[in-house]
């Protein structure tokens, strides 16, 4: 029994090292329990390794897609402001050349298009476009502001009737005149002084800048001199002897850009009694035309003007009124204007006294601009056209492109022009930057000037 079961226990044994021999004998040749381990870590390796390489190739190539797609996207979107861009400013060409622009106008270009339409708003228009192309939008706004501009590149500007200075008065900015320009006393000028043509003279001044004369006497000079014939001044400057003459010029408003606003205050309504028209307490006024004198007189008040106001006859202000530019009127400016055509000799004229206070609308650029018609001393009459006097100040400009404009006793306001300029006593004149594009609410054509750009949602 025993031999039995050994004899049997031998023989598994044998069938067990068979069937191991069998199972390394698969696939025609030898394989060790090692090799088959090893091999199993190899396709291991291979599977890690292209897991690996798979992620380093995303997180390379993703970036360079991103880079590709975002300036594709940079691209497209400048496409879309510069087709915004230029369709508005056609609109905006249009409409400042008053050429016709129709509403909304689309330009297409390259796979872009873009639509700019116009709105009225407060002073003026709005322009809007939007620029579209593969699924991008680019918008801008622009404003116009309407209104006849007019340029006053000077502290004083005259015509051949010239500049006259006594006394202690200054002016503080640059003087151009179309006649002479004669000073006495302790007058000063801070800024270049030119006195333009062959007849060009400037005598008995004190300029802290450069003068520009044919003809320069007895003056003093703290930069440089430009002229033909000097005598009797210092100069601490260069001087430049034989120089050209300085050419003369127009002055800024004309005669029919007055016509025209006068013709916009007579669509406003006409005032023809009770005559002379007093105001003496709070009043909004403008535009508006009134058929006779007009009297702005008292304390503690103001009258507020929307528009302009054409007075056939004479304008007289005094005793302390406030006269300002209405808010609603924004960047603009607003005229009185004294003009009877019946008599522009011994009528037409605007005297401004004591304390008068006069005021822009509260934004930048507004001022009130008193303009007379007067011709007598064009045609060598003493007239005054405007007389501003004792302690007059505020946003006030004072025009009289055919009579004289005196100036005297403690008077501080912006800017002067007239045919002939006389400043006498302590009488001051400021220059505030900016009255190179000086825009009122009426005027030929309604013309209109840019004044804003941006970007919007």
């Amino acid at each position: 029994m025993m031999n039995f079961i050994q004899k049997n226990k031998g023989s598994e044994q044998v069938e067990n090292h068979n069937v191991s021999k069998l199972k390394c004998f698969r696939f025609g040749f030898p394989i060790s329990k090692h090799s088959l381990q090893s091999g199993q870590a190899l396709v291991t390796s291979v599977i890690l390794f292209l897991i690996i390489s798979t992620t380093i190739s995303v997180g390379v190539v993703n970036p360079v897609l991103q880079h590709v797609t975002g300036t594709e996207d940079f691209a497209n979107t400048r496409g879309a402001i510069f087709v915004s861009q230029s369709v508005n400013e056609d609109a905006l060409y249009r409409l400042k050349n008053n050429k016709k622009f129709t509403s909304p106008s689309t330009l297409t270009l390259n796979g872009f298009s873009a639509t700019a339409t116009s709105s009225s708003s407060a002073g003026g228009f709005d322009i809007n476009s939007s620029g579209t192309g593969y699924n991008l939008t680019r918008n801008i706004k622009t404003h116009l502001t309407s209104g006849t501009g007019a340029s006053f590149n000077y502290g004083v500007q005259s015509g051949t009737g010239g500049v006259i200075l006594e006394n202690t008065s200054s002016i503080d900015g640059n003087l151009f005149s179309g006649g002479t320009v004669v000073g006495s006393g302790s007058n000063l000028i801070k800024g270049d002084v030119i006195s333009a043509g062959s007849g060009g003279l400037v005598q008995g001044v004190h300029a802290t800048s450069s003068v520009y004369a044919h003809t320069i006497n007895n003056s003093t000079i703290d930069k440089d001199a430009y002229y033909n014939t000097i005598s009797g001044s210092t100069v601490s400057g260069a001087s430049h002897p034989n120089s050209a003459d300085q050419a003369t010029t127009t002055l800024p408003i004309s005669d029919s850009m007055i016509t025209s606003m006068e013709a916009d205050a007579t669509a406003g309504g006409v005032i023809s009694s009770p005559c002379p028209y007093k105001i003496d307490s709070d009043t909004v006024l403008g535009p508006k035309k009134i058929n006779c004198d007009l009297e702005i007189s008292g304390n503690d008040f103001t009258l507020t003007l929307n528009g302009t106001v054409w007075v056939v006859g004479n304008v007289t202000i005094k005793n302390g009124p406030t006269i300002k530019v209405g808010s609603s009127v924004g960047g603009k400016s607003v005229a009185i204007i004294a003009d009877n055509p019946s008599n522009r000799s011994t009528k037409s004229v605007i005297s401004s006294s004591n304390s008068a206070t006069f005021a822009g609308s509260g934004t930048a650029g507004s001022f009130v601009l008193l303009i007379s018609q007067n011709s007598s001393a064009e045609n060598g009459g003493n007239v005054k056209a405007i007389t501003v006097a004792n302690s007059v100040s505020g946003a006030l400009l004072v025009y009289a492109g055919h009579g004289e404009i005196l100036m005297q006793n403690s008077v501080a306001i912006k800017e002067v022009t007239a045919y002939r300029i006389r400043l006498q006593n302590s009488a001051k004149l400021i220059y505030e930057t900016g009255l190179a594009n000086i825009l009122f609410t009426s005027g030929p054509s309604g013309g209109y000037t840019f004044d804003k750009w941006r970007e919007v949602q």
